[in-house]
């Protein structure tokens, strides 16, 4: 069964980049998973549209691009296994993180 409809797309033939600056936090989490884990999680923002003004408030709708980066901080050593792939030489121990 498939359920209702949601709101019809919006329109972004003429929306317009809004310029921005992050005025507070720098969106990143981090998480302590149950097992013990730790992960980084970022949002990544592409850019900011405005796409008009909603029919019934008025108000202006934005658009936010956005991607969302998962970093692995720390696992316990209990839910590591070995490589599928050996080591090629090139990898230096460890991966970069967001920078």
């Amino acid at each position: 069964m498939i359920g209702p409809a949601g709101p019809p797309p919006t329109d972004l033939s003429n929306a317009e980049i809004v310029d921005y600056q992050v005025i507070e936090g720098d969106g990143r989490l981090r998480l302590k998973l149950k097992d013990g884990s730790v992960i980084e999680v970022r949002l990544e923002v592409m850019n900011v549209l405005r796409a008009g003004n909603d029919p019934n408030t008025g108000l202006p709708t934005y658009v936010v691009p956005s991607a969302t980066l998962t970093r692995l901080v720390e696992s316990p050593k209990e839910l590591r296994k070995p490589p599928l792939r050996p080591p090629t030489g090139r990898e230096t121990g460890s991966l970069p993180g967001f920078g």
